[in-house]
């Protein structure tokens, strides 16, 4: 990514852990003074909240077609990346997001089985030329991931698939890493909050 910034994004299933190990993260980052900008995908803009609402929480998503969740999940990210991310990472600061393109490469393209090419071209349209410089790929089994899901508060609609939907998601990813293994590093999920921080640390340091 062009600029003085840097750009880091996190991917994984559904309970994964990403949110706890990116609040850390950042944590540790502004303790040792750089300016960090954390996101989230869908959202992080007023547009993209608002896509965010419909995609997850609106009572009539139930009936969206993964055509247009796909063209959601996009256009949500087209104004994040323009209004949020590019200017940051100009100011010099890490960009943190929770999920970007890679998310809609699996969930949409493996996970819904849409064309793969057709998603790729859009999400190219999406992002231009803003890719991360690491993302970090929080692996953990679906069957976990979902128990520790339905924990929470908020369960939305994009956690409430079949089992057989984020099995695909997992595979997905883990064959996106083995694709992009420059840019796509794996930690293991299941241990350890602290151990799960500590190997996501040493890659950020690496970075930066």
């Amino acid at each position: 990514m062009a600029g003085s910034g840097k750009f880091i994004t996190f991917e994984g299933g559904e309970g994964c852990g990403k949110s706890t190990v990116i609040e850390r993260v950042a944590s540790r980052l502004r303790e040792a003074g750089r300016t960090v900008l954390v996101c989230r995908e869908p959202g992080g803009t007023d547009i993209g909240e608002q896509i965010r609402h419909v995609l997850q929480y609106s009572k009539q998503s139930a009936a969206m077609v993964p055509e247009t969740e796909l063209l959601l999940f996009c256009a949500s990210r087209s104004q994040l990346v323009r209004e949020v991310i590019q200017p940051s990472l100009r100011e010099g600061k890490v960009v943190i997001c929770d999920r970007f393109f890679d998310s809609t490469t699996v969930y949409q393209g493996v996970g819904r089985k849409l064309d793969p090419q057709t998603v790729a071209v859009l999400n190219k349209f999406a992002i231009g030329t803003c890719l991360p410089d690491l993302t970090v790929l929080i692996d953990l089994d679906p069957r976990i991931g979902l128990e520790r899901a339905r924990g929470r508060e908020l369960f939305d609609r994009m956690e409430n698939q079949t089992l057989d939907f984020y099995q695909r998601v997992r595979q997905g990813y883990l064959e996106l890493a083995k694709r992009e293994t420059a840019r796509v590093k794996v930690v293991n999920g299941a241990g350890k909050l602290d151990d799960v921080e500590a190997a996501v640390w040493k890659l950020v340091s690496g970075v930066l």
